[in-house]
């Protein structure tokens, strides 16, 4: 399978010597064509700056990546020619109307709504009957899906989408991946970021990110796999008590809130019997059970190390 993306240790750096921050650390990593690559992680992790470099509207300090066999920095213009970019923050002209943004983002790139209707139909048909409301008036979710439309006008290869599905409702969020699932199957690559751990079982591979590093890349099932660890659900009729206590015990390898649990990895050599014994006398209802890890477990688990 060809590649298109690739990312070689990219370093990127904001602020003068002495408040300088690192904001991607040594990146490295390729896309497939016609994969949906996750990047996954929280606030302030680089996210948006790795975006802005391979979209080619930021430069890194150092290091390489191409998109679709260009380089970012020399063949920007080839670039920008063939890429779609829906940025974290609603950046379409909130005073046009939903008809008149994307006739503008199809006429910069010498295109029609017509000529390419196809692609977005199954998108513009859910805003289709606000096409004369102005998008500063429409709601998150129809936002999102003009944004997405805006992006895909122009037939890209590779498709960039930073946190689309940030400040979205429950059921937005699922038929946008939904609405991914479709694009990917007519052959656009599809990087996406997000801060939702629970978006990255729905991508073919993630790279699992912090604090301007990739942790981890694989498919979210390996990633799961590799956990190596027994992970204990445990709840009382005290959850603040129980967490405080928790990470009091030098037994006690990690715990966190987790819904209605606290997730606990504990040392080796320790079972959910030392659990038993250590704290029941303390806590009333307690309740403790094995429980296979998640993506947000396997990502708080790589942040230890």
């Amino acid at each position: 399978m060809s590649i298109a993306v690739t990312v070689k240790n990219i370093l990127k750096t904001y602020g003068k010597k002495k408040e300088l921050v690192t904001a991607l650390q040594d990146i490295n990593f390729d896309v497939k064509t016609g994969e949906l690559f996750g990047i996954i992680g929280p606030d302030g992790a680089g996210k948006t700056s790795l975006f802005r470099i391979l979209t080619t509207l930021l430069l890194a300090d150092s290091g390489t990546a191409t998109v679709d066999g260009f380089d970012v920095v020399t063949d920007y213009k080839q670039i920008r020619k063939r890429v779609g970019y829906m940025p974290g923050k609603f950046s379409l002209y909130p005073d046009l109307t939903v008809q008149e943004n994307l006739a503008f983002f199809a006429t910069i790139f010498n295109t029609s709504i017509d000529e390419n209707y196809d692609l977005i139909k199954d998108i513009y048909i859910q805003i289709e009957p606000f096409k004369d409301r102005k998008a500063g008036k429409l709601s998150g979710g129809m936002k999102q899906k003009l944004a997405l439309s805006c992006a895909l006008i122009h037939r890209p290869s590779v498709l960039f989408l930073d946190e689309p599905t940030t400040g979205v409702d429950a059921v937005s969020r699922k038929e946008f991946w939904e609405m991914l699932k479709r694009l990917k199957e007519q052959g656009i690559t599809i990087l996406v970021s997000t801060a939702y751990m629970d978006e990255a079982s729905l991508c073919d591979r993630v790279a699992l990110m912090q604090d301007g590093n990739i942790m981890s890349i694989d498919t979210p099932a390996q990633i799961v796999a590799n956990f190596g660890r027994t992970l204990w659900a445990v709840r009382s009729g005290n959850m603040l008590h129980l967490l405080d206590e928790l990470n009091t015990m030098k037994e006690v390898e990690n715990a966190y809130p987790s819904g209605t649990f606290h997730h606990v990895i504990l040392k080796k050599g320790y079972t959910d019997a030392f659990l038993q014994q250590a704290l029941s006398e303390t806590n009333n209802n307690l309740e403790i059970k094995a429980i296979r890890p998640n993506i947000e477990d396997c990502f708080m688990q790589l942040m230890r190390r």
